[in-house]
């Protein structure tokens, strides 16, 4: 079997990206794709982008990565940027848009946000104009298939949806879960010898009073909001002068 550990949204929460990828050690699983936003909201955002260089055999630009990476200039940008390298902002800038790949004669594509840009959110309540649309091509960001099957991220709410026979999986959040107060990632399993696959979300607990502490600590913008939605798994909106 050809199995995947599918994270996302990981969001510099470094407790709960090492619990996760303990259980994946656990459950044996090797390769590891990461579908964006590494850094950004948590308090550790160079440690986890070096596990991420460190362990991640496929990963993809999320919206927070490029805005740290300089997209964007807001307060809670700024100070994630402080704590990267040059050469770590290079790398969160230039990581690719999407994934393409063929499993079981189905093409699959892996995406942060959606198919239509890293800013244009695709929600459970989308319509089927626009669950249908994030199947096409966009030659744009490199989506050449007509997709079979869509992984994708942001909305921090493991979902799974038939959308006409076609496959529409969010993996969820490593980092900052918004459906749970537990981390969740997703392993995806397909057979290299028939079309079949299997999807299944992993929720596990991690030491959120040591993340806690770390937030606090750490003198980031937000910690409050951060703190919130880490101990309800209930959306903080952030407000600046700048803008949200």
């Amino acid at each position: 079997m050809i199995r995947l550990a599918i994270l996302a949204d990981l969001h510099a929460n470094l407790a709960a990206t090492l619990a996760v990828h303990a259980d994946i050690q656990r459950r044996g699983l090797t390769d590891i794709w990461v579908l964006g936003d590494l850094v950004g909201k948590g308090p550790r955002p160079r440690e986890v982008l070096d596990w991420t260089q460190a362990h991640a055999t496929r990963v993809i630009q999320g919206n927070w990565d490029a805005r740290v990476a300089g997209a964007t200039h807001r307060p809670q940008d700024l100070w994630p940027r402080s704590k990267l390298s040059p050469e770590g902002l290079a790398y969160l800038g230039a990581l690719p848009y999407g994934i393409e790949e063929q499993f079981g004669g189905a093409w699959w594509r892996f995406v942060h946000a959606s198919s239509r840009g890293l800013f244009h959110r695709l929600y459970p309540h989308s319509s089927l104009h626009d669950q249908l649309e994030a199947f096409a091509p966009n030659a744009q960001f490199g989506l050449k298939a007509h997709a079979d099957a869509l992984v994708y991220a942001d909305m921090h709410e493991a979902l799974m949806l038939d959308v006409e026979g076609r496959p529409l999986i969010n993996c969820g959040s490593v980092g900052n879960p918004l459906d749970s107060t537990l981390p969740c990632y997703l392993v995806l399993e397909f057979d290299p010898h028939g079309p079949s696959h299997s999807a299944t979300y992993v929720r596990l607990t991690y030491d959120r009073d040591e993340e806690i502490s770390a937030a606090e600590a750490s003198g980031m913008p937000f910690t409050r909001e951060y703190v919130a939605e880490l101990l309800t798994g209930a959306y903080q909106k952030r407000r600046a002068r700048t803008g949200e």
